[in-house]
Formats: C-alpha cells, sequence, structure tokens
C-alpha cells in the first residue's frame, strides 16, 4: 500500500473526528444538552456506526469535545493584568468572566448534564472551577491579604463570578449589562478595604 494512500485515509479519519467532535459542540450550543448517538452522526453527516469507530465510548468523545472547546475559549481566557489598578482588575476579570458565560453557556451546561456519566466532563469541570479560583487569588489575594474575612470573601468572589450566579442573574431577565453592573458593584464591596 502506498504512503498516499495511508496519508489520505489517516486524513479522512481526522476529518470525520473532526466532524463529529464539532457536532457535539453545535448541538450543545444550540441547546441540545444530550445529543443521541443518531442526533450527533446526523450533523457530522456520517453514520452512527462511524462515530464509535472513531471514539472508544461516550468518555472519550467527550474528552475531545472538551479540548476543542478550550480552543475555541482561549481567546477569552488571557490573564488579567493583576498591577492594573484594582477598579480596573474587577471591570476586567467580570467582563471576562460575562464573555465566557455568554459565549459558552450552553456546552458548559451540556457538560454539567453529562458529567455524572463521564469520568472526563467531571474532572473538565472541576479543573475549571479551580483554575478560576486560582485566578481570583492571583488578582485578588493581595486585597485580601491580612484581613480576617480573606477565605470568606474570595468564596464569595468564586460565587459571584461563577456560571451559576450568572445563570440566575440572567434568568431573571436582567441584561448582560445589568448582570455586569451587579457583580462590579458587589465585587467592589467586598473588596473594599476596611
Amino acid at each position: 500500500m502506498s504512503t498516499h494512500a495511508v496519508d489520505g485515509r489517516s486524513a479522512r479519519a481526522q476529518r470525520t473526528r473532526d466532524s463529529v467532535v464539532n457536532a457535539v459542540l453545535e448541538l450543545a450550543k444550540s441547546g441540545d444538552a444530550r445529543p443521541t448517538a443518531k442526533e450527533v452522526a446526523d450533523c457530522a453527516g456520517i453514520s452512527v456506526r462511524s462515530v464509535y469507530v472513531h471514539f472508544d465510548d461516550l468518555d472519550d468523545l467527550f474528552r475531545a469535545a472538551a479540548s476543542r472547546h478550550f480552543e475555541q475559549m482561549a481567546t477569552l481566557l488571557q490573564p488579567v493584568d493583576a498591577t492594573l489598578p484594582l477598579a480596573h482588575r474587577i471591570a476586567a476579570a467580570t467582563n471576562q468572566r460575562v464573555a465566557i458565560h455568554e459565549n459558552f453557556g450552553a456546552v458548559r451546561r451540556a457538560a454539567e448534564q453529562w458529567a455524572p456519566l463521564s469520568p472526563a466532563l467531571t474532572e473538565v469541570l472541576s479543573t475549571g472551577r479551580e483554575v478560576g479560583r486560582h485566578d481570583l487569588e492571583r488578582l485578588f489575594g493581595p486585597v485580601l491579604a491580612g484581613r480576617a474575612d480573606e477565605d470568606v470573601v474570595l468564596a464569595a468572589l468564586t460565587l459571584l463570578l461563577g456560571a451559576s450566579a450568572w445563570d440566575s442573574l440572567r434568568a431573571e431577565g436582567l441584561s448582560v449589562e445589568a448582570a455586569n453592573e451587579i457583580i462590579v458593584h458587589t465585587m467592589t464591596r467586598l473588596l473594599e478595604t476596611r
């Protein structure tokens, strides 16, 4: 068998694999949090059997989709400058989290629904929360250093900037701007020097 035939087969296999991953993410973005293998296959334009040829199981597929999802989010994950004045750090951190929640919330909600059945997604969600908390420690830890309520305020900031709080604010019918303003105001109050 020629090298070209093997290379062509490998390229087709990679394209099919990519189309399956993209199909999962597209279905999640459109609000289908728990698509069936048939729906994924239909969206990818392949047979159901092909889905399972390219992925060992759903966990393998979810891990690949999570990896692609993080690639898509990369432009929004640039670290906020921790040397900015406090008000600017608050605004920048809030704007970054709001952009993530608004642009990628549907995929996160789908991952949360599948997580009980997927060790890969459970790990990805846990790691995302941990990374978010560490980033808040980096940005606001120096402001809180030495305060008796340092741990409580950090936990409150983590909750306030988290996905659940954002989803709740938006479910109340608040606009992005109004919800953002509430978060900035509350963060400012929590971080005021005492």
